[in-house]
């Protein structure tokens, strides 16, 4: 019997703007769930925030894309936006792009990451949310993790890394993708995977035996809704250990808070800050991007845990270092690069400016 790890986020309401999550949203979700998990829909779940983003972490025996668990966590959203709109959240049910629930919840807003294996004796997984920020955000932690021998030592020393992985990379502009192998395709993944606003990895899987070892939600909501509607917040599922890199070379990409899309509006770029779940409320400048690390043993598709992987002072230069870029970037107030540039920029609300002046804009001489 195989395990199914599914993780599907949404933003659906928010206190005094896009900082935090209330807490009356989450309960709701945990009703619909702890039924699902009553009626054995679901083995367990656990429900977490980022930001404004409420986190449904579920584990079940119905493989990825299931269409009882797609929907049970469409109603959960649901109704947790019914909740948000008798608060008068800002942004309620901002993610849920239909009212109605079309047999899958991609493509719908809310953002989903799955992954189906045969347990391990011992399973880590480790779960990261984001907030403000985009799919590609993950991209050089990722490669990190499982191509970077300065980063992961097990690439050197430990003979079932040295079979390298495989990298599934999504063009979420037209719509394609290509799998890619690393080491030996390093330089060319590189060349794709360095324009995160495009490319972006959605699975990887060790090559020796095409065991996935990662999942990312890459769905993006300004390219499914025509028009934007906030950043993506992507999360991810990384299993560690045994055949993958250890849990703490899973999360030590994190140390170094890289510039990513994000921040305010979905036009700037900032530093990605690892911060513990309870310090997940970006309010400065709704920000600056962060993300957080839960992780769990994987016993029987029940979850053990979480451990909070970044409520550690270990990190807290990391996060000194954060604050010190974001007030560097903070100081070019509208000029790039703290805003995104202008390809970026016409996924966002700039383009209704631009209709503004239309009228007045003449051909040059």
């Amino acid at each position: 019997m195989k395990t199914t790890i599914s993780v599907i986020k949404a933003d659906v309401g928010s206190i005094a703007g896009h900082a935090k999550t209330h807490v009356a949203l989450k309960n709701k979700c945990d009703e619909v769930l702890a039924k699902a998990k009553e009626s054995e829909l679901l083995v367990d779940y656990h429900i977490t925030s980022c930001g404004d983003d409420i986190d449904l972490i579920m584990t079940h025996r119905n493989g990825e894309e299931n269409e009882e668990v797609h929907e049970l966590a469409w109603n959960a959203f649901l109704e947790a936006t019914q909740v948000a709109k008798s608060l008068k959240l800002y942004g309620a049910g901002q993610d849920l792009l239909s009212d109605t629930f079309s047999g899958n919840i991609k493509g719908m807003g809310p953002g989903c990451a799955e992954m189906e294996f045969k347990e391990r004796p011992s399973d880590p997984v480790i779960i990261f949310c984001c907030d403000k920020t985009e799919p590609g955000a993950f991209n050089m932690p990722l490669f990190k993790m499982f191509a970077d021998p300065f980063n992961t030592a097990g690439l050197v020393i430990d003979p079932s890394l040295h079979g390298g992985y495989d990298f599934e990379i999504f063009d979420v502009i037209e719509h394609k993708k290509v799998t890619m192998s690393c080491p030996d395709e390093m330089y060319d993944a590189l060349a794709l995977l360095g324009s995160t606003g495009r490319y972006v990895i959605k699975h990887i899987s060790r090559r020796s035996d095409n065991e996935i070892a990662a999942s990312v939600s890459t769905e993006r909501l300004n390219l499914m809704a025509g028009q934007y509607i906030g950043k993506d917040d992507p999360v991810a599922v990384v299993r560690a250990q045994s055949g993958f890199p250890a849990a703490g070379e899973v999360v030590e990409p994190f140390a170094f808070p890289h510039l990513v899309s994000g921040w305010m509006r979905g036009s700037h770029n900032g530093p990605l800050m690892p911060v513990a779940q309870r310090n997940a409320n970006p309010v400065r400048f709704d920000g600056p991007p962060r993300v957080i690390a839960l992780g769990f043993q994987i016993n029987n598709s029940e979850l053990v845990g979480p451990l909070d992987m970044f409520d550690d002072p270990a990190f807290d230069r990391s996060r000194d270092l954060a604050s010190e870029v974001a007030e560097y970037m903070r100081r070019h107030g509208p000029f790039e690069p703290h805003r995104l540039p202008a390809d970026e920029m016409e996924y966002t609300s700039l383009p209704g400016v631009l209709k503004m002046l239309e009228d007045r804009m003449e051909d040059m001489d």
